[in-house]
């Protein structure tokens, strides 16, 4: 039986993740839970699955957790420090990262440096630190098993091939629900309607971000570092039914993809049960009656921030995290209806024009920057 921790436990992915492991209790044993915001739904995990420690966003959190909880009690840790403490729980063999933002790169790092298999959802990790996240699980010998459906479909494909012969990587995104809104209609577009996603079930910032296509502007940043490829060799393309969850192309022109229907229990299944598959209770891919499979190439006149990515990554060095931290701020102030929906990129834009892109050897380095980056959005915003 598998010992998994899980960080994010009571986000989308942590919740499907939990799914996975019910359907598979002979294979799954958690032992750690770490969440953000929603005590009381950690509290009736606990009760499901005793873990051995958990952990709460803060101190207030932890003591409403402990007089919510009766009979017995798990240690309980708290904020960034607690969630570390979880990831590297000695009695975990692999660590389930999902905590949304740049937030989850500390528990990751330290999931890494404790040797533990690690499943990631927190694209944010590699985007903010990817040189340094990279080196560390080389030197710690640990496996980074992708859980967004993208890179998860590019990880199967690799297997059994040689990074020798691989031509490109090719990114699917869904579109969002803006795809076929004009450009005026997109900069108005209200908070409903960007949650609004046509075929993902997914937290509120990842799916903002999917409406921006700033979601694989990040993925494309992510896949440079985990799959070490510059990024002239990955391409994206808008496949609205979701099917084809990504491709790989090789040099001699044949072209291996994933398929399957779009929900995040398949990748999270495949990663926490790597090398094997398990269950993971998804409806069966039907072609015949969805039909048809669709492509074209993405707009970058009404999805700017998939071209400001792709910027990020070409500076290197800190400004994808400057990209990442503008972003979180921006997002964050469109869902409080601060800022219009086309104000997204333009507050990424002006807030990665007051940085210069710059080397950095430490997590604590590039976590200062992020935090610059965030007071300078927050700037730009308030003028606004």
């Amino acid at each position: 039986m598998k010992k998994i921790s899980i960080l994010g436990s009571t986000g989308s992915i942590g919740l499907s993740t939990l799914d996975v492991v019910r359907a598979n209790s002979q294979k799954f044993k958690v032992v750690g839970l770490a969440e953000g915001h929603d005590v009381k739904a950690l509290a009736a995990q606990i009760g499901e699955f005793s873990p051995e420690i958990v952990s709460v966003r803060d101190e207030k959190s932890a003591v409403e957790l402990r007089s919510i909880l009766s009979g017995q009690i798990p240690e309980i840790r708290f904020g960034t420090d607690g969630a570390c403490d979880v990831a590297r729980m000695e009695s975990a063999e692999m660590v389930v990262s999902a905590i949304v933002g740049a937030a989850g790169l500390k528990p990751t790092v330290a999931a890494i440096e404790s040797g533990k298999k690690l499943a990631l959802a927190n694209k944010e990790s590699m985007v903010v630190a990817g040189p340094l996240v990279s080196k560390l699980a080389k030197e710690n010998a640990v496996e980074i098993i992708p859980i967004d459906s993208e890179h998860s479909a590019i990880f199967q494909s690799l297997v059994g091939h040689s990074a020798k012969d691989i031509d490109r990587i090719i990114l699917t995104a869904s579109g969002g629900p803006f795809l076929r809104k004009s450009a005026q209609e997109i900069e108005n577009a209200t908070p409903a309607a960007a949650l609004k996603h046509p075929r993902w079930s997914m937290g509120a910032k990842i799916t903002i971000d999917s409406a921006s296509l700033m979601n694989k502007g990040l993925e494309v940043i992510e896949a440079k570092w985990l799959f070490d490829l510059p990024v002239e060799k990955i391409a994206v393309v808008v496949h609205p039914q979701s099917i084809i969850h990504s491709m790989v192309e090789y040099v001699d022109g044949c072209v291996i993809a994933e398929l399957g229907v779009p929900d995040m229990r398949a990748p999270i299944a495949y990663a926490i049960s790597y090398p094997e598959r398990t269950v993971s209770g998804v409806e069966r891919l039907n072609l015949a009656a969805i039909g048809e499979l669709t492509f074209e190439e993405p707009d970058p006149s009404r999805f700017p921030c998939l071209a400001l990515a792709f910027d990020a990554i070409g500076e290197g060095g800190s400004m994808p995290a400057v990209l990442n931290a503008a972003n979180e701020i921006a997002v964050d102030a469109f869902l409080k209806e601060r800022i219009p929906f086309g104000g997204i990129s333009r507050v990424v834009s002006e807030t990665m024009g007051r940085f210069t892109a710059s080397d950095f050897s430490s997590i604590e380095e590039i976590l200062e920057i992020d935090s610059a980056a965030r007071k300078s959005a927050e700037e730009i915003i308030a003028k606004r």
